[in-house]
């Protein structure tokens, strides 16, 4: 695993979308298929869209040839809700800014007639475009990572979770404050689905991620907290900024910082 600790969270933006825009760039050297990327929402990851935005605009990055799949979706929500991740929170802040093509887009349709199918053919699709190169997630204080709460399985696949109580509260920032309002389920990839892809890219900002990111870095692989998955993958990232690194012991924080400083760009 590599940990990149940075100073602030617009550090942590710079950094990871410049290693999106790497990557898709590399892949592009050698094949014209697609670069395939999975992607997260909730507010850790706004700066990096933000920051990709940006990149795009100064020519440094197209989305032409790049296929999406979003990690979840909310079961239930009417379409148009300002919650929405399929409809509204990633047009909003990514899509409607790049130039990626409509039918490239794949998100969790939590409208879906039979949800037990979609979730199937969602693992399909990914399949058919060749698997994922890319997942880049966030983490839940409480170390989940998509939808896939405490003791969920490490071998999971696409299906509906039933969200816990702190992560409706969590959530309920976009649902005027009240956790009521919050749908009980959600599709989500799975942690094996997330763990498929070549490369994974885990994002933390804030103190209230120390925790999480002590469990992944320091503690044991365990299904309580999903995102001490990361350990088990051969191209496994944590970046986060200081903040978040609170919790790691000094020695932990000193050896992640002297292998990272000299390594301008995530490689």
């Amino acid at each position: 695993m590599r940990v990149i600790i940075e100073s602030s969270p617009e550090d942590v933006a710079r950094r990871s979308a410049r290693y999106i825009v790497d990557q898709i760039a590399s892949k592009a050297r050698y094949t014209s298929s697609p670069f395939v990327l999975g992607l997260p929402t909730g507010s850790t990851p706004l700066d990096t869209y933000r920051e990709l935005i940006r990149l795009h605009r100064a020519g440094e990055v197209s989305f032409a040839n790049v296929v999406t799949f979003n990690m979840d979706e909310y079961v239930g929500l009417p379409a148009g809700h300002e919650a929405s991740y399929r409809r509204t929170f990633m047009q909003r802040n990514f899509f409607d800014h790049v130039d990626i093509r409509p039918e490239n887009i794949n998100i969790p349709d939590g409208n879906a007639a039979d949800l037990e199918h979609e979730c199937a053919d969602y693992e399909r699709r990914i399949a058919e475009a060749g698997g994922i190169d890319l997942f880049m997630g966030g983490v839940g204080e409480d170390g989940h990572i998509a939808f896939n709460e405490p003791f969920s399985s490490l071998g999971s696949r696409t299906r509906v979770k039933t969200l816990t109580p702190d992560t409706r509260q969590a959530n309920s920032r976009f649902f005027d404050g009240d956790a009521d309002k919050v749908p009980h389920t959600a599709i989500t990839v799975g942690v094996g689905t997330v763990l498929s892809a070549k490369r994974v890219m885990i994002l933390a900002t804030g103190l209230r991620k120390a925790r999480a990111v002590r469990h992944a870095i320091e503690g044991g692989y365990n299904h309580q907290w999903t995102v001490s998955a990361l350990q088990t993958h051969p191209c496994g990232i944590i970046v986060c900024d200081d903040d978040a690194a609170q919790e790691l012991r000094v020695g932990t924080y000193r050896y992640f910082k002297a292998v990272e400083a000299d390594n301008a760009g995530l490689r």
